[in-house]
């Protein structure tokens, strides 16, 4: 527990020590202690371990310029959008109120629709994967972490996820996702237009329609 910098209980500890030695006792070394071999593994783990401490102090310099924010306040105020997503995605999308809807701000990570036509022919519809990748990928990553973390809080993302799932044709997987990264696209912009946070409310329990 000592040789490590996670905080490890006592019992994950010891299921840890009771792997290593059981991987001890079955393996049979392969370069000599002193080797070239070892040693530059040796360079690249402290490499790697320096590289993760940096990486920590980043993030921390990020949170920290991002909290004096209004826009930060609010994007952490919807569920499964935590302080480093909110982080990134100010750095990513930048002020989304330049934009005049929330349409402009799906092509600026380009999850808007292309579709094609000729005569009879129709296209099956897809994302034009145009614009900011990092900012999509961060998106999408979001909206998988709401569907985890779905139990923590009511989220209006993920109820229209099942519901695309549980059409009589369901979506499949990734276009229910990048439907979602649309309809949290349009939440958040929404929410900034109007300087108010998060709140989820049904107005019609019957219906199950969903306001933003």
């Amino acid at each position: 527990m000592s040789q490590t910098d996670k905080r490890l209980s006592k019992t994950k500890g010891l299921k840890y020590a009771e792997k290593l030695i059981t991987f001890a006792q079955i393996s049979y070394p392969a370069s000599d202690i002193n080797s070239i071999q070892v040693q530059e593994v040796r360079y690249y783990c402290r490499q790697l371990i320096d590289l993760i401490k940096q990486k920590e102090i980043l993030i921390d310099q990020l949170k920290m310029l991002s909290e004096s924010l209004p826009i930060y306040q609010i994007y952490v105020s919807m569920p499964g959008i935590g302080p480093l997503s909110a982080a990134q995605l100010l750095g990513e999308l930048g002020d989304i109120t330049r934009f005049d809807n929330a349409n402009q701000l799906n092509a600026y990570i380009g999850i808007d629709l292309n579709r094609y036509q000729s005569g009879q022919y129709q296209r099956q519809d897809h994302i034009n994967k145009r614009g900011n990748p990092h900012a999509r990928a961060l998106v999408y990553l979001i909206v998988r972490n709401m569907i985890r973390q779905q139990a923590s809080a009511p989220n209006h993302i993920v109820d229209y996820y099942y519901k695309l799932k549980k059409r009589p044709i369901p979506k499949r997987d990734k276009v229910a996702i990048v439907a979602c990264m649309n309809r949290t696209l349009k939440c958040l912009y929404a929410m900034v237009m109007t300087g108010t946070k998060y709140a989820y409310a049904y107005t019609d329990s019957k219906s199950n329609n969903v306001q933003e």
